[in-house]
């Protein structure tokens, strides 16, 4: 499945958040929307995700107009991994992942075979089967994380978006998590993270889009985006940019300790 967003803008009041952005992202591509706070980046996703409906531009979904899907319809298409979730009820985790398939029931129906067996594919497939019974309160954050990727996979759509799925664990579950999803675009899923971390962006993307006061300040490759100057365009950070492992990873050094 392919998104094409097409010169989005969008305003809180006077404030203009969006000012243009336009990008596309193909199947079986994990792309990074990198920038700082304050940018844009979760406006972006919310007008993507049909949660803010007064912008201008276009969002296409396979070519159609995302404004035409209705909620269930939108399901079917786009899945939102979001930084926390904090259930009301302490549900296992099976119980989560199976929420997922609610957005192909009617009001008065429930949970088949089939979905419960689809439960447990995606718990495999997400290296997280011995938890289905465990209380998802109890998780770390990053057992958390991989199990809203499962609910996302139960969901069925195509189009993964993670909201900054790194942004409070600690480094191990950091690389769980942008495992997984790096595992699922090379499955076909298209996947888009928002992300503070260009070198997470760098190691995990295969494209990055760097966004700055509603703006798309870069677009490209990895390779071709971090640099020294977009790092002091970006966040006023004065770094050297060191290449390791045959440029496998990019790593950001303060000038100043060098």
């Amino acid at each position: 499945m392919s998104i094409e967003v097409k010169d989005l803008r969008f305003s809180y009041g006077e404030r203009e958040v969006l000012k243009g952005i336009s990008f596309k992202a193909e199947r079986g591509e994990f792309l990074s929307i990198l920038g700082a706070n304050g940018v844009g980046k979760s406006t972006l996703f919310r007008c993507v995700l049909g949660l803010l409906k007064s912008y201008r531009g276009e969002v296409l979904i396979d070519g159609v107009d995302a404004r035409s899907f209705s909620v269930r319809e939108a399901a079917k298409h786009i899945a939102y991994i979001p930084q926390k979730s904090h259930p009301a009820f302490n549900f296992s985790v099976f119980d989560i992942v199976l929420m997922g398939t609610t957005s192909g029931l009617s009001a008065l129906s429930s949970p088949s075979l089939e979905d419960c067996e689809r439960v447990d594919w995606a718990l495999e497939k997400t290296g997280i089967s011995s938890l289905a019974r465990r209380c998802f309160h109890k998780l770390s954050g990053g057992e958390q994380q991989l199990a809203m990727i499962a609910r996302a996979l139960v969901q069925r759509a195509p189009l993964l978006m993670l909201d900054e799925p790194t942004a409070s664990l600690d480094f191990s579950n950091q690389l769980l998590v942008l495992s997984q999803a790096r595992a699922l675009a090379a499955e076909g899923y298209t996947v888009i993270q928002t992300t503070h971390n260009p070198e997470q962006s760098y190691m995990y993307s295969d494209r990055i889009l760097a966004l700055k006061d509603g703006l798309v300040l870069a677009e490209g490759s990895p390779a071709e985006v971090l640099t020294s100057e977009l790092m002091a365009s970006l966040y006023g950070a004065d770094v050297q940019i060191s290449s390791l492992f045959g440029d496998r990873v990019r790593v950001c050094t303060p000038k100043s300790i060098l």
